[in-house]
């Protein structure tokens, strides 16, 4: 049975588990370590970011959660790190599923309380915790924010983009990553325009 609060598993940058998307994608900017709960094997399988805007049209939530909910239905990984409101609402859809999921929190595993159904998720194999921070980062900031959405994305095989305010961080993530040959999705809302 999974306690409450597991000891993250350390990934270093030479081991074999460590993901050689981040070393080819973000180069010297790849982390030394990665804190991981629940099964590594989640990072060999096809994953999908899902990345939105802070401030969000309600056609773009709608989209997305109807996005979200296909994808429960395929059995798609879905990473992210879940932190806007529609991030967190399509985590409650993707919740409902038995498809993989892998959660990023801009913050260290290391004394995080983990929600019930993700223990049991991560007890059931198909959830994984993964943080480049290490123990004494343990409040979320813009910069960890902003290193967390980079290795979100630059372990993804494609991206989904619910909504980008123009000028925003979600914007700039996105010219980022543009380079990295990934595929993106953006979703045309009327409302956005």
């Amino acid at each position: 049975m999974l306690k409450s609060n597991p000891s993250p598993t350390i990934i270093v940058r030479k081991n074999w588990r460590y993901p050689k998307l981040l070393i080819e994608r973000l180069d010297r900017d790849a982390p030394v370590q990665l804190w991981a709960i629940g099964s590594l094997d989640l990072l060999n399988v096809p994953k999908t970011t899902l990345f939105c805007s802070k401030t969000c049209p309600g056609d773009a939530i709608l989209a997305a959660m109807d996005q979200a909910q296909k994808w429960r239905d395929q059995g798609r990984c879905i990473i992210s790190g879940f932190h806007s409101p529609i991030e967190k609402e399509c985590l409650q859809i993707l919740l409902r599923g038995v498809q993989s999921i892998i959660i990023c929190p801009a913050r260290s595993l290391e004394g995080m309380r983990i929600p019930k159904e993700w223990r049991e998720g991560i007890r059931g194999d198909r959830i994984l915790l993964l943080s480049p921070f290490d123990p004494s980062q343990r409040r979320l900031t813009a910069t960890l924010s902003k290193q967390r959405n980079k290795l979100v994305a630059a372990l993804a095989d494609d991206v989904y983009f619910a909504h980008i305010s123009p000028g925003g961080k979600t914007a700039r993530l996105a010219e980022q990553i543009s380079g990295w040959g990934i595929p993106k999705t953006e979703i045309e809302t009327h409302s956005s325009k």
